[in-house]
């Protein structure tokens, strides 16, 4: 062989282990952050990391959860399965045995997976995450990891969760967003209480921005950018009525920002309707694996390489008030959304809407100014307490889902059809409805250890009594 045929061929085979390089996965996640908020999707929170990686990569106009809680909304991305089939539906939950999540299959193509910060999911059987952080991500401990796996040139997975901004809004520069100053969404009402708390809730968004921009400074600093795909979500919509707790897209859409160098178009903006239990199939699709069958989800990389501009045709929302703080006893929400309709189904409409938000000093304060002779603060805190049995919103014109077009026989049609969708998506979840709202209890983790403990005890006493005998 000549030189120059060894140079070429040396040459052609370090493209080809740079191509074969399998890319890292930043997953950030914020804790009730309505997507709205952020300064790139056109809010008043001062992001400047967050718009700057929108500037570098492609931010999606159409993400959906399936749950607008926290522990579901963090079992749906990690196993790639809608709450009710994962058993993970209602708050503070937990996925059935025997589930696999993202880790089993990111470890088994060469991974290092991680998850810093706030977890809120279980049992550690099904996510044997390498855990770090405690509330909010460890810097040092992922500055740690970088390293290590730089210099192993091992890819790694980090989860970096943040529990920003959720309430109590107690982080950040309060005083960069004057009450006076501050925009109040159209369906707010103008309270003293109400500034106060946006103002609050505003810093803490910035807050939350702080830590996105040190995590890329971190990636800047062992010389990852390149290679690693960042995901920036602002998970459900923050803890103000009609956002947590609610179908509705403000409880249900949130910010994706993607960045991936050399796979991504700088500054793209894409219309595609993805969800959250499309994050895993994605990751392995991305790592050159093929997403398992039995996932719900689907691999959204031809939308981002381009290739594709659509998903898919239906997103879906699941909410579940048995168990949460203050919540109705069994006021079960279903949805689904495509591009233009909004169709929400309420199964106990006969009983008031309630969370730990309507038990805040926000909302009292909504209550106290109806009762004053408000009608626009009267007819806010009614439709937050009280739902029809079906709601209808063209979501395309009505942003805010304020007009509801259940009963208007022009949308007849449009919502038979939507109903039609959400009954073969339930029954295909093995969704049973109000008798599956009922059996919340049994899918909650901290019944499920009182479950265990009970049997512990059981067993003890089985043996104390065989010694005896």
């Amino acid at each position: 062989m000549t030189r120059i045929a060894l140079l070429v061929s040396i040459l052609a085979l370090a493209l080809n282990t740079h191509a074969a390089k399998k890319p890292n996965f930043l997953f950030v996640i914020a804790d009730d952050l309505t997507h709205r908020d952020i300064g790139c999707y056109g809010g008043q929170a001062h992001t400047p990391n967050i718009n700057r990686l929108a500037k570098e990569g492609m931010r999606f106009t159409r993400c959906f959860q399936a749950a607008p809680m926290c522990s579901p909304t963090r079992h749906n991305i990690y196993t790639g399965l809608y709450p009710v089939k994962s058993g993970a539906y209602p708050n503070h939950t937990f996925a059935k045995d025997g589930t696999k999540s993202v880790v089993h299959y990111l470890k088994r193509l060469g991974y290092r997976v991680g998850l810093s910060g706030k977890t809120h999911i279980s049992p550690k059987t099904v996510f044997p995450f390498e855990y770090s952080g405690q509330k909010n991500p460890d810097m040092e401990y992922i500055d740690k990891m970088f390293a290590e796996c730089a210099k192993s040139e091992t890819p790694f997975c980090l989860f970096a969760c943040s529990n920003e901004p959720h309430t109590p809004w107690n982080k950040g520069d309060r005083f960069r967003y004057p009450d006076d100053k501050i925009k109040l969404p159209p369906y707010f009402v103008d309270t003293p209480e109400t500034r106060d708390a946006m103002a609050r809730y505003l810093a803490e968004i910035t807050y939350y921005d702080s830590q996105v921009g040190r995590l890329l400074d971190l990636l800047k600093k062992h010389d990852l950018d390149d290679n690693t795909m960042v995901v920036v979500v602002s998970e459900q919509g923050s803890a103000f009525p009609f956002g947590k707790w609610t179908c509705y897209d403000t409880g249900l859409q949130s910010a994706c920002i993607v960045r991936w160098p050399g796979k991504v178009k700088p500054g793209a903006v894409s219309d595609a309707m993805i969800e959250y239990v499309d994050m895993l199939p994605t990751f392995v699709d991305a790592a050159g694996g093929k997403p398992a069958k039995v996932l719900d989800g689907k691999s959204f990389v031809p939308v981002l390489t381009g290739k594709k501009t659509t998903h898919k045709e239906h997103v879906y929302g699941i909410m579940t008030t048995r168990g949460i703080i203050n919540g109705s006893d069994t006021f079960g929400i279903r949805s689904v959304r495509n591009e233009r309709f909004k169709y929400i189904r309420n199964f106990t409409p006969e009983i008031p809407f309630r969370n730990a938000c309507t038990k805040s000093k926000e909302f009292i304060s909504w209550i106290k100014k109806g009762e004053t002779g408000d009608n626009d603060a009267k007819d806010k805190v009614n439709r937050y307490r009280h739902r029809a049995g079906e709601e209808l919103y063209a979501v395309a014109d009505d942003w805010y889902e304020w007009k509801n077009l259940a009963d208007n026989p022009k949308y007849a049609k449009v919502k038979a059809e939507l109903s039609a969708k959400l009954d073969e998506w339930m029954k295909s979840q093995g969704d049973k409805g109000q008798q599956t709202e009922i059996e919340a209890y049994e899918h909650q983790g901290r019944n499920r250890n009182k479950k265990k403990n009970q049997q512990s005890r059981n067993k003890g006493k089985k043996r104390k009594n065989q010694k005896q005998e």
